[in-house]
């Protein structure tokens, strides 16, 4: 059986960790599995969103597989050259991803979602980089994407402590969207999905290019990029086709030029 399941829906595609029996930790064959997925669904023209998710309802993913590291394998096994951890901590992305926390999120796992764009959790997650703990550090995204997702104080409470917080607790924070019963968290990441899929591919990959970048930029670069990414957008024919659908009272028929 294959530990990382894709299936498609309509525009999205749903990523599954299905390692269940080891809480969805990531071994190399995870890690290689997923960064495969993730350079598929870049290259995918069908596809405009990925749910990335955990197979049962105990854990996302708990990190880095400490049993095959504790057997001796290279330490570097479980992450790729481009993607590094899993295969995706810093895989280079266009399409948008959701993560879909259906139980524990932590270390690496945790990493994995901050990692995507946003999250929705169901109300049994939790979340945590409790690597000072074993002694290491939350190389892998944590450290730097956790103080950007909610407020600094928590932030570095965290990470000092290594302690977790419950779903309830990340949506205060704003580290999720929203939080659902574990029935209706894949539905409602679809559903969210579906939104997201049935806009111009064009316009939403620009949107988000500089969306992400948002923290990083002085507003007056971000501003001369938002105004080239414009004019590229005004000059497909998907903005064309937006106000003809509306005017004609149709859904829009997307090209993605």
């Amino acid at each position: 059986m294959s530990v990382v399941l894709r299936e498609h829906h309509d525009g999205v595609a749903l990523i599954t960790i299905n390692r269940p029996q080891a809480r969805n930790a990531i071994n190399a064959e995870a890690a290689l599995a997923l960064a495969g997925i993730v350079a598929e669904v870049e290259r995918d023209a069908s596809v405009q969103v990925a749910i990335l998710t955990g197979a049962g309802d105990k854990a996302f993913c708990a990190g880095a597989d400490l049993k095959e590291l504790a057997s001796g394998s290279a330490p570097g096994g479980r992450s790729t050259s481009e993607g590094g951890f899993a295969g995706f901590v810093h895989a280079p992305r266009e399409k948008l991803w959701i993560a879909a926390v259906n139980g524990a999120a932590v270390a690496g796992g945790f990493e994995l979602v901050l990692a995507c764009d946003f999250a929705i959790a169901s109300v049994n997650a939790v979340f945590a980089l409790p690597e000072v703990k074993r002694g290491l550090a939350a190389t892998a995204g944590g450290v730097w994407r956790l103080p950007r997702s909610i407020p600094r104080g928590a932030a570095l409470e965290m990470i000092a402590t290594g302690e977790s917080i419950d779903a309830s607790e990340a949506l205060r924070l704003g580290l999720v969207n929203r939080v659902m019963a574990p029935e209706h968290l894949i539905p409602e990441a679809m559903r969210i999905a579906a939104l997201v899929a049935a806009n111009a591919p064009l316009a939403l990959r620009a949107s988000l290019a500089l969306a992400r970048r948002a923290f990083d930029l002085k507003d007056a670069v971000l501003r001369a990029e938002a105004d080239a990414a414009g004019r590229r957008v005004m000059a497909s024919a998907d903005a064309r086709e937006g106000p003809r659908a509306f005017a004609e009272h149709r859904p829009p028929r997307w090209t993605g030029a």
